[in-house]
């Protein structure tokens, strides 16, 4: 029987493991620390063990046929993906599809191995929403390249009962202040834009979710334009809105104005960096989330299409998710689906190569049926209904 090697047993990692044992699956589950993989599985029974992480360990290991997931730090997510190549294993990661990752595509399907990545909350979850708005607009009577499209993907993770700083940090803020002086590129107003800091992008925007309409602020993250082909635009459609970008509470660009600036005006070679690291410590005593704090998140994908600026098809999915005592919303909606990604490989239903998130309506369903016994709904708003 084929086995799942899952390798990091940290927070966003501990539901979807506790899932695949539950479930009956064989796996072993690699940390460094073992003693805290062994917390990740206190109190289950099944056919799973817990190693010390080294590549060395693993690759004597692996088997051919098995399934390695790569919770790791991004950095590693290479190594681990051609020691799968080498011994002939299937590679599952959340992390977005590197250049690098990429170009292994021709050799994965030459093994006739599935190497999935970009399969957690943002990247993944969003990717299963954009495609089946896409698939049922292009099945209306509605579709036409030559509409002007507008298209937004929103995702951001806050705490449940809102603070004066708008914002909580689950782990080390050093990665969140180091984004911040991350460019974004996107298409808006017909016009692709480039922004070099999210303060000069930050945009109000109104989501409909089940306890009523909520003003968050936006901002574009990363280069939105790749994901245009990854989901369906065609180049001769018209677009005027293309967007991929993060979410933030009401009022959190007041909060972290003096963020802002200190980014701006103080962050700047070595003692830039040493600066950033000591802001990030004074953050993480100040605001993070306290033991057995809810956390919550919110991911949005909307899709519009007008004609002569009369909205022709216009439809919005939204979760809004609370963690709760078991685990975060965030260690939930990223794990779980990693975990149903897993299963996908070992029960077939994925093909060969390099390849993101699954666009078949069909498997998405599924997927969302399962994230529905955890409570995570995902509710679908005709908004010219």
């Amino acid at each position: 029987m084929a086995r799942i090697h899952w390798l990091g047993a940290g927070l966003s990692s501990v539901p979807g493991i506790r899932r695949l044992i539950l479930e009956g699956r064989t796996m072993t589950l690699w940390n460094r620390t073992v003693e805290k993989a062994e917390q990740a599985v206190g109190g289950l029974s099944g056919d799973f063990d817990v190693k010390a992480f080294t590549l060395d360990a693993l690759k004597e290991t692996v088997q051919a046929g098995d399934v390695v997931v790569s919770m790791l730090p991004a950095t590693m997510h290479l190594a681990v993906a051609e020691l799968c190549l080498e011994k002939n294993a299937h590679f599952v990661s959340s992390s977005y599809v590197s250049p690098e990752m990429a170009a292994l595509n021709d050799k994965a399907k030459a093994a006739d191995l599935i190497f999935v990545n970009e399969v957690g909350l943002d990247p993944g979850l969003d990717h299963l929403l954009a495609h089946l708005l896409m698939d049922e607009y292009k099945a209306s009577d509605a579709f036409s390249a030559s509409n002007s499209h507008e298209f937004r993907s929103y995702c951001g993770g806050f705490p449940a009962v809102a603070n004066d700083f708008r914002y909580k940090f689950s782990w080390s803020p050093l990665g969140v202040l180091k984004a911040l002086k991350s460019p974004a590129q996107a298409i808006l107003g017909g016009k692709t834009v480039q922004t070099e800091k999210p303060w000069d992008a930050i945009a109000d925007y109104p989501v409909a979710l089940p306890g009523g309409v909520e003003t968050f602020q936006s901002y574009p993250n990363r280069d939105s334009l790749p994901f245009m082909a990854d989901y369906g635009f065609g180049d001769d459609w018209n677009m005027h809105t293309f967007v991929r970008g993060t979410l933030r509470l009401d009022g959190w660009s007041d909060a972290w104005a003096h963020i802002f600036n200190f980014v701006e005006t103080e962050v700047a070679g070595p003692e830039g960096e040493e600066k950033l690291a000591k802001l990030s410590e004074e953050l993480w005593d100040n605001h993070s989330y306290d033991e057995g704090e809810p956390d919550r998140v919110v991911l949005v994908v909307e899709l519009k299409a007008s004609n002569d600026e009369t909205a022709v098809w216009h439809k919005t999915y939204a979760l809004d998710a609370r963690g709760n005592d078991e685990a975060s919303a965030m260690a939930r909606l990223v794990s779980v689906p990693v975990s149903l990604a897993i299963e996908a490989v070992l029960d077939g239903k994925m093909t060969a190569g390099v390849q993101p998130a699954p666009s078949s309506p069909s498997v998405i369903k599924e997927w969302f049926a399962e994230l529905s016994k955890y409570g995570d709904e995902f509710h679908l708003t005709d908004n010219l209904a």
